[in-house]
């Protein structure tokens, strides 16, 4: 089982946070898009979704039949167990695959660390990460008929920009002092190995991350 002697964190915010019109923009349903993507990538039968928010994503992989566990450190969501990302309280190599997307800047970066270890320790096989990413984006998409649709992004992060904790997010990627290598070098820390790295123009505000452990 996990170390246990982590600092605890609260829920940040009420659960009708994730029922709000706001929370629900296009932007939230193309991050379960590419969740559901790269999870599925992985060919799965059991999934840990860390954080489960409203559920889509565990609802979905559901019903195409893999066996998911959700774990959250508020019991108003109902998870299947409650319990914090730094240290899960599962044994080792339980899940074939582990999901935790936009619950990591929810923590001190100094604390990512022990969660990624945790991450490694109760994956048996691949890890699904995926953080906010900020900068400008200047993005380019074109369609060709009989073609796959092209997509070309780039980026410029706000590497200047100091990122003040709002009551939710204490670090973001992009802003000062987080570039995406000093993540990826935690990570690897962490004992886990990158699969691939992926951004996207109708998705400019995620990056996601799929490793292997």
């Amino acid at each position: 089982m996990g170390n246990h002697d982590t600092k605890e964190y609260s829920p940040q915010v009420d659960v009708a946070h994730y029922t709000k019109q706001s929370y629900r923009g296009k932007d939230r349903w193309l991050s379960y898009w590419y969740q559901l993507a790269l999870v599925r990538q992985t060919a799965p039968s059991s999934v840990l979704e860390i954080g489960l928010g409203e559920g889509v994503v565990t609802d979905r992989l559901c019903k195409e039949g893999m066996a998911v566990t959700t774990c959250d450190i508020d019991a108003r969501l109902h998870p299947d167990v409650v319990g914090s990302i730094t240290a899960l309280p599962f044994p080792d190599h339980s899940f074939d695959t582990v999901l935790a997307v936009e619950v990591l800047e929810h923590i001190r970066f100094e604390d990512t660390s022990q969660a990624l270890g945790e991450i490694r320790r109760v994956a048996r096989r691949y890890a699904v990460i995926g953080l906010p990413h900020a900068g400008y984006t200047f993005a380019l998409e074109f369609k060709l008929p009989l073609l796959p649709r092209i997509q070309r992004l780039f980026k410029i992060p706000f590497f200047w920009k100091e990122h003040l904790f709002n009551g939710e997010h204490y670090w973001e990627l992009g802003k000062k002092g987080y570039p995406v290598r000093r993540f990826l070098r935690v990570a690897e820390r962490a004992g886990l190995t990158l699969v691939k790295k992926q951004k996207f123009s109708d998705d400019p505000a995620h990056r996601y991350f799929l490793f292997s452990v």
